[in-house]
């Protein structure tokens, strides 16, 4: 299991997942499906407080990569705070196997690590039990509850708000 950046080349195997995987990301999250959703997230990449991951696995027998999900770390700050949000999702196929448990693992190593930085943080909609249960066996702790904290699919969604502080 790798992790690197989206590259536009990614695009058609990318927009393909997102839309083989609606049903399992309904109500949580919503990956770019098309094109024109796969470019703004390309170019929301090009922002230096945004780095985003896709989480590779080879494909023994033909030698090809695949993509099993990806991650985001967004609203990076530096300086005294040190701190970023995280935010994921996996590609139907591939929940429940453990790929996005060491994918995070490894990228919390880099983000303590090259990144520099001190506190990761996500935020989890009441109800999300994979993705808490993620976060648990990462190390995360839960630090509260944010009544109508972000907009999903058209509804404002409460979310428990889970972070990782780098020890």
């Amino acid at each position: 299991m790798t992790l690197r950046a989206p590259l536009p080349s990614d695009e058609a195997i990318f927009t393909t997942l997102a839309q083989r995987s609606r049903r399992l990301h309904a109500p949580w999250t919503s990956a770019p499906s098309t094109p024109e959703a796969f470019a703004a997230y390309l170019e929301q990449m090009e922002s230096p407080a945004n780095r985003y991951f896709l989480v590779c696995l080879k494909d023994s027998a033909h030698g090809d990569e695949q993509i099993a999900g990806a991650f985001h770390i967004s609203q990076i700050a530096m300086g005294n705070f040190c701190s970023a949000y995280l935010g994921y999702y996996v590609f139907a196929g591939y929940e429940r196997r453990g790929v996005m448990r060491a994918g995070l693992q490894q990228l919390i190593r880099h983000a303590f690590g090259a990144m520099k930085l001190h506190r990761l943080e996500a935020n989890i909609q009441v109800g999300n039990t994979a993705s808490i249960a993620l976060v648990k066996a990462c190390g995360f702790n839960q630090e509260g509850f944010s009544p109508r904290y972000l907009k999903i699919n058209g509804r404002w969604r409460d979310h428990e708000r889970w972070a990782l502080v780098a020890q």
